[in-house]
């Protein structure tokens, strides 16, 4: 019984695994079985193929036919093994030889006419092979933007299960992906355009110099929203690692751009509240696919109106902000996607929202009620709590001394080299990621310099986590004035940033 192998790759998460493919042509009635876990959605994938190749020219065999794909107890989901899935067939039944088969690795979906349809997660999967040792890949030509972003592996691309045919047949080469051209990075706002909020711009610097979650509470119209967009553009670019890691991500959940897919610039994900959990976390049917939090994976999240925000949707975040990850676990396995971003949340003070305090009509127990719907252990992993006040008609017109992000980011840049070249040897990039026990033994601070938070904890102002976070915020305020070390402002303006109050 002739048999023939092909390979293709699978997805866990953003990580891939290498998959053979095997085809075994057998006598018998005539039937196509396909085993080794596949989704309902692979299980279409003998009627696609069999149109795709009866209507490419080439004949189906005839008798049984059985598809093993392997290994076996992984579970196999979605169309990108179709390709795989022809190209053993064809080399079982002699159609096309075996030997450019080997060693390479194809990914794509099939139509029913031979079109090779784009597939998600091109980028991880392409990783996965260059892992396990494999020197080629086919890949959808809509793809080979995409593909062209790994190294050490020969890529390819194909229009039609034609050219594949040719192809392996030795009669045409295929595409290969073009020199890699200029990335278009996203238009992101520009600080400049923020009316007046000094205190808000200032918060906003601090966050950005080292990597702090925020917290925006004003009434409508004052600029929460505003200067939240404009965050990503104060931080630094990402590095090529980090850039490959948040493009595996968006190229799981399909969000790649096909003419520029390398992302350069921090992302920014603002949901609405509406959101469900297994959006916003990650989940459903099968293998679980990310959410809201890891495409914000290197960059910020925004919640707007944070308060509207379901409870169960909020208290989901906790663990998440502080391992940078999220473990959704499923039945068919589970799965860890990163999740290491920035929070910035932004809220009215109460459910009427007027433009002016003097206006609301809340009882006191009602603006307690609404903003209890943000709990103490969430509000307890936000660093920094700023209260914006409504513009006044002389700060509205005060626009000619507004800095612009780019004089901003230079700060910030500088402040981000401090910090990594203190923490180089231990490697953490950021203040924000620096644990609690290093900041209180081997970086520990004299006690006339934390008398302050000494004094916080003692009437409980204070939690052991919220004192880390503000050695943390202490030591980025050290980092923007340049100083080697905080002194006792800069811990006693990290309290002030914890301490203020929405209300």
């Amino acid at each position: 019984m002739p048999i023939a192998k092909s390979w293709s790759a699978a997805l866990l998460g953003i990580d891939g695994r290498v998959i053979e493919i095997e085809a075994d042509l057998g006598g018998g009635l005539s039937r196509v079985t396909l085993v080794g876990l596949p989704d309902a959605g692979l299980r279409e994938a003998k009627d696609r193929v069999r149109s795709a190749v009866r209507n490419s020219g080439q004949p189906w065999p005839d008798g049984k036919i059985t598809l093993g794909l392997s290994p076996a107890n992984l579970p196999k989901v979605g169309s990108a093994y179709d390709l795989g899935i022809a190209a053993a067939v064809l080399a079982a039944s002699g159609a096309v030889p075996a030997t450019r088969l080997l060693g390479t690795v194809l990914l794509g979906e099939l139509a029913l006419d031979g079109r090779i349809r784009g597939v998600r997660g091109i980028l991880p999967g392409l990783l996965a092979a260059r892992t396990a040792g494999y020197g080629g890949a086919v890949v959808p030509v809509d793809s080979l933007a995409e593909a062209g972003l790994v190294d050490g592996i020969e890529v390819v691309g194909a229009s039609h299960l034609r050219d594949l045919v040719a192809w392996l047949k030795g009669e045409l080469e295929l595409a290969h992906p073009g020199p890699p051209g200029a990335t278009a990075s996203p238009e992101v706002p520009d600080l400049a355009d923020v009316v007046g909020q000094p205190e808000g711009r200032w918060a906003l610097e601090v966050a950005a110099a080292g990597g702090h979650h925020l917290l925006l509470t004003g009434p409508p119209g004052v600029g929460k929203t505003m200067l939240a967009k404009r965050l990503p553009g104060l931080l630094p670019r990402l590095s090529p690692e980090e850039s490959l890691e948040v493009t595996a991500v968006h190229s799981v959940d399909g969000s790649l751009s096909k003419s520029s897919p390398l992302v350069t610039v921090p992302p920014f994900v603002a949901p609405h509240y509406s959101i469900s959990i297994a959006a916003l976390i990650g989940g459903g049917s099968g293998i679980a696919a990310p959410g809201a939090i890891s495409r914000a994976h290197r960059g910020v999240l925004f919640l707007d109106e944070v308060c509207e925000f379901g409870g169960q949707c909020l208290e989901s975040l906790r663990t998440v902000l502080e391992e940078g990850e999220v473990r959704i676990a499923r039945v068919k396995g589970a799965i860890t996607y990163p999740a290491r971003f920035q929070l910035v949340l932004a809220t009215n003070p109460c459910a009427c929202a007027p433009p002016k305090d003097t206006d609301c009509v809340c009882t006191p127990s009602a603006r307690r009620r609404y903003f209890a719907r943000l709990s103490g252990p969430l509000l307890d992993r936000v660093d920094l709590r700023v209260r914006l006040r409504p513009l006044s008609a002389f700060n509205a017109h005060d626009t000619g001394a507004a800095e612009s992000s780019e004089a901003v980011r230079a700060r910030v840049l500088q402040a981000r080299e401090r910090a990594r070249c203190r923490w180089r040897e231990h490697g953490w990039l950021s203040n924000s990621e620096v644990p609690g026990p290093a900041l209180r033994r081997q970086f520990a601070l004299p006690a006339a310099a934390t008398v302050l938070l000494d004094r916080a904890m003692d009437r409980g102002a204070l939690s052991g986590r919220g004192a880390d976070r503000c050695l943390r915020i202490a030591w980025t305020l050290a980092d923007l004035d340049g100083e080697s070390r905080p002194g006792a402002d800069q811990i006693g303006s990290a309290l002030a940033f914890r301490e203020r109050v929405a209300a």
